[in-house]
């Protein structure tokens, strides 16, 4: 099989061959659902479209050697609004709505991540992350709100 893959960078305008930091060990780490409402249409083409490429990356690389990470955004401002307007927990509001979108993975046929942490399983891991960002000069406060500082990252 061919194992050229080529992706359009829209920093440079133009295709370019997928060049992997190893061979051994293809990464993928995207956004899931942020699980406040039910999923609708709109929440399926992202899902389909990274489907396509953990099973592209599989195909060219071999099963075992590609990671896929999807995470679950179970805590959010939108989260704590959706749970008091409907009068539910926070707990039963994101266990809720997150069977939902596993039913809705299922029904599209997806294949499951290798992993799907849930952020509140991670909150300690973020905040030494986001404090270790802000100590070396790599995210900024405004408005109460961190960004991660492109400039301060030569690679990115």
């Amino acid at each position: 099989m061919n194992k050229n893959l080529n992706f359009f960078n829209t920093l440079s305008n133009k295709k370019e061959q997928f060049t992997p930091i190893s061979n051994d060990k293809i990464g993928m780490y995207v956004c899931g659902p942020t699980v406040y409402d039910f999923p609708h249409i709109g929440n399926a083409r992202p899902l389909v479209v990274f489907d396509v490429l953990f099973r592209l990356l599989r195909s060219i690389y071999g099963k075992d050697k590609v990671t896929y990470v999807r995470n679950i955004t179970d805590i959010d401002d939108k989260i704590i609004e959706s749970s008091k307007k409907n009068k539910k927990s926070i707990k039963d509001l994101t266990e809720t709505i997150t069977k939902s979108f596993h039913e809705d993975c299922k029904y599209l046929k997806c294949l499951n991540p290798t992993f799907e942490p849930k952020a509140t399983e991670h909150i300690e891991e973020m905040v030494k992350m986001v404090s270790n960002l802000l100590k070396n000069n790599h995210a900024y406060e405004k408005e109460k709100h961190v960004y991660f500082s492109v400039s301060s990252f030569k690679k990115y």
